[in-house]
């Protein structure tokens, strides 16, 4: 099983960026496709963005198109998000998560049912 760890949140004022990684150990990397989810309070967690086992195909939520970006070298085992433009909703606990079985379509890798690999998560917060 794949041991993901988050790092990178924090605190930025709207219109700000943050780059959040997630950095996996334990087993072969480029076997799974890598996705970010984010939880914030008293709301559902919900799927942000995901990137395909080789890295060639990705996928975001309507809400962060334009503004985020997902990356994945295989060689280092990471995957990267590149969030710009920053909004007050963007803020929550960003998770990332692994699977064998999710394709990189929206409906697939935005829901979490095919992740069993997850990482600790770790804070953003927008505000000013």
């Amino acid at each position: 099983q794949l041991h993901l760890v988050e790092s990178g949140g924090g605190l930025v004022q709207p219109g700000g960026s943050l780059r959040l990684s997630c950095v996996a150990s334990g087993t072969t990397f480029n076997y799974y496709l890598i996705s970010w989810f984010r939880q914030a309070p008293g709301k559902e967690r919900e799927g942000v963005s995901c990137i395909s086992q080789s890295g060639g195909s990705t996928n975001y939520a309507d809400s962060v198109k334009g503004r985020f970006t997902i990356s994945k070298d295989n060689a280092k085992g990471t995957v990267h998000l590149q969030m710009n433009s920053l909004k007050p909703e963007d803020a929550g606990v960003y998770y990332c998560a692994a699977s064998t079985t999710a394709t990189p379509d929206a409906i697939s890798c935005l829901s979490q049912y095919d992740f069993g690999s997850w990482g600790q998560g770790t804070q953003v917060t927008v505000s000013s």
